[in-house]
């Protein structure tokens, strides 16, 4: 049947309607941001998610303004593109924005389009990823734009540990545009193209008189090793865009669900150095494990190499890599099961803890506890950084929020202490007396107050100085101390570690701890919310 003139006229139009939405500030401007070696709004939908998977809201969405002459600018969409799409097969709510309409600049209907998916995505129980490319605030819509900004600050407030909430800085994010991100659980940033600050250079040259560039101030390096504000810094949109991808892998939909597991391949079963094998399964060793702790209690080693031979083959995904790396922390997978790995580094600052180390441990296990994901721990701790910079900045206080994360958390928790655990930083690192589930410590393990040395210095002063030798007395007694206290056998008959088990064993152990605790249920006193010392 032919179609009457007004059904053919409707049709053109939309056709018209959706090839201009498409076209976000016009070719020229695509090609723009193509030199600028970024991508564009909707190229980066495509690649992020499933093909064929997007569903579009809002795509003819206009903003109301009249001031300034905005009125004979109303482009579709409004700089920004939102919706729903798939990764691996799951859901996930998404809002790319467009940097070639107003600059990506943030009005009160692009505002709106963005409280809208993530309310929905909170009502479906679905992660949010947001892709920012955006100049700011659009200044022609002046307080109406700031409280655009407020009413997504109060979503992302609210959607925080109920669903994962990822960030993407893939062009400028400054002023009040950078504390959306900063609330939600990750941030990516692409090195060369994308920058976060409250203020820029030419406002931090007029206050402070310093002369710094967009990168140095807050580039993805700057972030990413310095502030901690980035989790991520990858070296193009295509490889942020795939991590984000896999990052999505280890994480449940929402906070009432488990994360996925992996179904292990034929492949698999028959690997080496990490590949996942049957539980019952004898080759569940790790023989190299044994010899990975040097004789030299002062040698370092990489945790790394111990992290790598018993998480599933390739499967360790580390979180915040370049900042604080006194400290490990990222996700991997055990016989197909997602955990959450926080490991000691002996090999930067000895694995001491510190502020940034203690702040991005207690970040990324309070995630792991919002969103189910078991937690294991790799201990190898000489204790607290001690100095009058750690103390005039706080230690004490940033110290505390790793204790009282663990503490908080009520997954499965387990940990290895595969050498060092001396002072309050045994306590801290998941100890049983914070509610460690299962607590394991390998056969060199030194569990004390403090190391055989400092001990000693302190205990037999008197003895040491009256000596015919004070030093081979020192050197005695040290090995007497180390010989009787700090091993792993103390705690255990006290039942704070409950085995002392070969390195070798360990995956097979923590294994079946996991399996074990699979249905562990524990809560914490009602209240309103904690007082997390901030």
């Amino acid at each position: 049947m032919a179609e009457t003139p007004l059904e053919q006229s409707s049709t053109d139009l939309l056709t018209a309607y959706r090839r201009e939405a498409l076209l976000g500030g016009g070719e020229k401007r695509l090609a723009d941001q193509h030199k600028k070696g970024k991508l564009t709004a909707r190229e980066r939908l495509t690649l992020l998610l499933d093909e064929d998977s997007f569903e579009e809201f809002g795509m003819f969405v206009r903003h109301r303004s009249h001031d300034f002459g905005l009125d004979k600018q109303r482009p579709l969409g409004d700089g920004v593109v939102t919706g729903c799409g798939k990764i691996n097969g799951r859901m996930v709510y998404v809002f790319s924005q467009d940097f070639t309409v107003f600059g990506g600049s943030l009005s009160e209907a692009h505002a709106e389009k963005i409280v809208k998916v993530m309310e929905m995505a909170m009502r479906n129980g679905c992660p949010i990823i947001g892709l920012n490319d955006s100049g700011g605030a659009r200044i022609q819509e002046g307080v109406v734009s700031l409280g655009g900004y407020a009413d997504i600050f109060l979503l992302n407030t609210l959607a925080s540990g109920v669903v994962p909430q990822i960030s993407a800085i893939l062009g400028p994010c400054a002023g009040g545009a950078v504390y959306s991100p900063a609330i939600t659980d990750f941030v990516f940033m692409v090195e060369g193209t994308s920058y976060m600050f409250v203020t820029g250079p030419n406002v931090v040259k007029t206050v402070t008189h310093e002369d710094v560039t967009s990168e140095a101030l807050g580039g993805a390096d700057t972030h990413a090793q310095k502030s901690g504000v980035a989790h991520f810094a990858m070296p193009n949109e295509l490889e942020c865009l795939e991590a984000i991808r896999k990052l999505v892998t280890y994480l449940p939909q929402n906070n009432k669900e488990k994360a996925p597991s992996i179904a292990q391949s034929s492949s698999s079963l028959t690997s080496g150095g990490g590949g996942s094998r049957g539980v019952d399964s004898p080759d569940e060793t790790r023989p190299a494990l044994n010899s990975v702790i040097p004789d030299n209690p002062n040698k370092p080693y990489d945790m790394h190499a111990v992290i790598g031979e018993i998480v599933d083959a390739d499967s360790f995904f580390e979180v915040h890599r370049d900042f604080a790396t006194n400290i490990i922390v990222g996700f991997g997978r055990l016989n197909g099961e997602s955990i959450g790995i926080v490991a000691n580094q002996p090999l930067s600052m000895a694995g001491v803890l510190d502020i940034d180390s203690s702040t991005k441990g207690a970040r990324f296990v309070r995630f792991c506890d919002a969103f189910n994901i078991p937690l294991v721990v790799f201990e190898d701790v000489p204790g607290f950084l001690p100095g009058t910079d750690q103390e005039w900045r706080g230690i004490i206080r940033h110290g505390a929020k790793l204790l009282y994360a663990f503490a908080e958390a009520t997954v499965p928790k387990v940990t290895i202490i595969t050498r060092k655990a001396y002072g309050g930083a045994y306590d801290v690192m998941n100890s049983k007396h914070i509610r460690g589930d299962m607590n394991y410590a390998w056969p060199a393990a030194e569990i004390a107050v403090m190391g055989p040395k400092g001990a000693v210095e302190i205990i037999f002063k008197k003895e040491i100085a009256e000596a015919a030798d004070p030093v081979l007395r020192e050197e005695e007694l040290t090995t007497e101390y180390r010989t009787r206290f700090a091993n792993p056998f103390i705690a255990a008959e006290r039942g704070y570690v409950d085995d002392v088990i070969m390195p070798s064993e360990t995956r097979l152990r923590l294994i079946r701890a996991l399996k074990m605790l699979e249905t562990k249920q524990d809560t914490n006193p009602w209240k309103k919310h904690g007082n997390i010392p901030l």
